[in-house]
């Protein structure tokens, strides 16, 4: 056996290539600057369905990427095989930068946040008006998560065969917000559909609504080619309906430009994540009264200056009384 002294020729020492070779390893990482740009329309179980050019491409998310999700209507980068061919599968190694994100929490005490839509403009917000009973405390929740999250939002009240819109409309009135008033027989053949999608045009549109409420129903009228299996049931019990949108899915408009971005029905809408000092950015006639007001303050206590920025008459009272519902609403349960 050779034995080795103090002093060996390193010459003479044999070593053993590693298995992945001898290159040595970096923290330096491809640009892709000749990377294909897409969107991504689905998301199923780790693979995502992306749009690139006029291709529907399967990817999926690059390790390089870590944690971070790519989610419906996110604008991606993608390499590898882009021929959207059966069995092919592409990379997303870059998520660009959003420009708005709706998210929600399972309830008001959980800490996980789940991103529900990239990139949309607008959040269409779908009630039926009885057959489930409307909730406004739902509703207030899903403004609250527009606001914050930079979209800007649209009533869709449905079901108006059974009951009037003009106690609703009102609760909602100071906020300015657009709205669409339909019922069933508008819903079943296309009225509703043409009225709705004057409000589409040119625009990415996320919808939301609890089941039952017709959500579905109406993006399959929006969007005829890519039908989607309806809801139509109500519990009689519970007087909610059955969940059938199972995953978020982006979908192009018909006769006019624009994108509609159904989403599963939900029955809670958690807002752990809203910072509540966003809301207020919604509100561009009581900005600047909150100049005076105490640090942190919550513009719902007694030293808040909002309140004499709306008796010197700068703004509506009734202005003043939508924001501080809005974030109050945390603060109840959405059954209230």
């Amino acid at each position: 056996m050779r034995r080795y002294g103090k002093h060996t020729d390193e010459d003479d020492i044999r070593s053993r290539p590693g298995r992945r070779g001898t290159r040595p390893r970096t923290h330096i990482r491809p640009k892709h600057e000749d990377a294909a740009e897409g969107m991504v329309l689905t998301v199923d179980r780790g693979r995502l369905t992306c749009l690139v050019e006029d291709r529907v491409v399967m990817a999926m998310k690059a390790r390089e990427l870590g944690r971070k999700a790519a989610v419906v209507g996110d604008r991606v980068a993608l390499v590898g095989d882009l021929s959207g061919k059966k069995d092919t599968l592409a990379r997303i190694v870059r998520i660009e930068e959003r420009t708005s994100l709706l998210r929600r929490t399972a309830d008001d005490d959980d800490p996980y946040e789940r991103v529900v839509v990239a990139n949309a403009d607008q959040l269409a917000i779908v009630t039926a008006l009885a057959d489930p009973e409307p909730r406004p405390r739902l509703i207030d929740r899903c403004l609250v998560a527009a606001f914050d999250g930079g979209l800007e939002p649209l009533l869709v009240l449905t079901k108006s065969d059974l009951a009037p819109p003009d106690k609703l409309l009102e609760l909602y009135g100071a906020l300015d917000i657009p709205y669409v008033v339909t019922s069933r027989e508008e819903l079943e053949t296309g009225g509703a559909a043409d009225r709705v999608r004057e409000y589409l045009d040119g625009r990415v549109t996320a919808f939301v609504g609890h089941s039952g409420v017709g959500k579905t129903t109406l993006v399959n009228a929006l969007v005829p080619r890519e039908r989607r299996r309806s809801t139509g049931h109500v519990n009689a019990v519970t007087g909610r309906g059955r969940h059938t949108t199972t995953s978020a899915l982006a979908l192009p408009l018909s006769e006019v430009d624009g994108w509609v971005i159904d989403t599963p029905g939900v029955r809670s809408f958690g807002l752990a994540h809203v910072d509540p000092s966003r809301v207020i950015h919604a509100f561009p006639d009581l900005g600047p009264g909150t100049e005076g007001c105490p640090r942190a303050c919550s513009h719902d206590e007694p030293d808040c200056a909002l309140d004499d920025w709306v008796t010197q008459g700068h703004a509506d009272p009734a202005r003043l009384y939508s924001l501080r519902r809005l974030l109050a609403v945390r603060e109840r349960t959405e059954g209230d």
